[in-house]
């Protein structure tokens, strides 16, 4: 009988175990204020590493809220640190605030007309990628969660990153800077975060346990021949020949060499540039392209497999083949036990019809840094409006990329359910 009592108090009197999930519906004026929040981001965009206004807008719309904020870091990026009432772990909440070099073609009242200089040339700058909304959605967040101070058993860390795109070339930027930089001098105990995606109607969720999106490596090939006269090409090494052979060759290592039951992988080439007239073959050849993996280990062996295939078919040939590597963003892989642990709050808070596994995403994203630091849950929030067919809304990057802004309450309201009840929780 002692045996049942025991039970009964574990279960139902012991606050750490019997703990009731959080339904979170945020005001009709909280989600008025994302949305112009969502606004103001979206007129005034700034590039990587220059988001300088940004950032201090982001400080006023702080500043009454009391929490320890640290500006600043990685050039522009913000960390906020909202500590509960109650002891308890942490838990890290990312949004990015860097835009594109993109001209705005949507009809909004708040479309930007701003404009930069961009690898020389007169640019316009848009949040094609929604990263607006990213901004929105955590100070939604921000604002929810200080309401609930007096009951949080915890911290929670909002995070609002720059230079997700990439830093400018030559600089250091986005995730790995803001953790070299130690904001997880302190590790938070999980990792939250989102993006909007055309690829899925307002207010759905995408998900998916274990690797998500892929990890984005560059590549830069260099054949070196010998330059000669087109009508007699055994005076000389011919780079363009070696470079088709190079191109032809690298595909068998995603084809044929790398196990393709692991996980999948793709190289691909964006530009070959060599020789200036039809009768003379060059000296060199050019070559640029990009290597997506879904697991870091052979990410690892693939880079290696390029360098040894492309010196070697070079060589073959007579040439000379350098290779470099410029390496990416790992894979952004979310934590199977903590996406398992999450799912009944992701599902709660947007409705479990709304809730869809989603299969791998070849794009990369550099949550994933955060994610190999400490357990990450990072999903996709759809922003198509409903009447549209998916495939015929314009993808993140496009000039004609819209939001249907409905979406930004289910994102608040999912995010901060995935605070309380993981900080409740654990």
């Amino acid at each position: 009988m002692k045996m049942y009592h025991v039970l009964f108090a574990v279960l139902f009197l012991s606050p750490l175990v019997y703990c009731a999930p959080h339904e979170i519906k945020i005001s009709a004026e909280l989600e008025n204020q994302v949305i112009d929040w969502r606004r103001h981001f979206h007129q005034y965009p700034e590039l990587s590493n220059r988001e300088f206004n940004t950032s201090k807008y982001i400080l006023s719309q702080l500043a009454h809220l009391e929490l320890e904020v640290q500006s600043g870091v990685a050039h522009t990026g913000i960390v906020a640190l909202l500590k509960g009432a109650k002891p308890g772990p942490t838990v890290a909440i990312r949004a990015d605030m860097d835009a594109l070099p993109v001209t705005e073609q949507v009809d909004l009242p708040f479309a930007s007309k701003q404009t930069t200089t961009f690898n020389g040339q007169e640019v316009g700058v848009m949040h094609a990628c929604g990263h607006d909304n990213h901004m929105a959605v955590l100070l939604g967040v921000a604002h929810y969660l200080k309401s609930k101070q007096a009951n949080l058993a915890g911290n929670v860390m909002f995070i609002f990153q720059p230079a997700e795109e990439g830093a400018p070339e030559g600089e250091e930027g986005g995730a790995a800077l803001m953790l070299k930089e130690g904001i997880f001098k302190e590790k938070p105990d999980a990792v939250f975060g989102l993006h909007v995606t055309n690829r899925l109607h307002a207010g759905q969720i995408g998900y998916r346990k274990g690797p998500l999106m892929a990890s984005a490596d560059s590549f830069e090939i260099t054949l070196t021949g010998r330059q000669t006269h087109g009508s007699r090409p055994w005076d000389g090494v011919d780079p363009i020949v070696a470079a088709a052979q190079v191109v032809m060759a690298t595909q068998t290592i995603a084809s044929r060499q790398i196990d393709v039951t692991k996980a999948p992988s793709v190289i691909s080439y964006g530009a070959i540039n060599g020789g200036i007239r039809s009768n003379i073959i060059p000296d060199e050849v050019k070559m640029i392209g990009t290597i997506r993996s879904f697991d870091q280990d052979m990410r690892a062996d693939i880079k290696e497999r390029l360098s040894f295939t492309a010196q070697t078919v070079a060589k073959a040939q007579g040439a000379h083949a350098h290779v470099k590597i410029n390496h990416g963003y790992p894979v952004t892989i979310n934590n199977p036990e903590l996406t398992e642990k999450m799912l009944p709050t992701i599902k709660r808070a947007a409705g479990e019809k709304n809730v869809i596994e989603i299969p791998l995403v070849t794009g990369a994203e550099d949550f994933s840094y955060y994610a190999l630091e400490t357990p990450g849950v990072f999903f996709f929030l759809g922003i198509t409006p409903k009447n549209t067919p998916l495939d015929e809304s314009a993808s993140n990057h496009s000039p004609r990329f819209y939001v249907d802004e409905s979406a930004l309450k289910i994102g608040v309201e999912t995010l901060s359910a995935l605070a309380l009840d993981y900080l409740q929780s654990n």
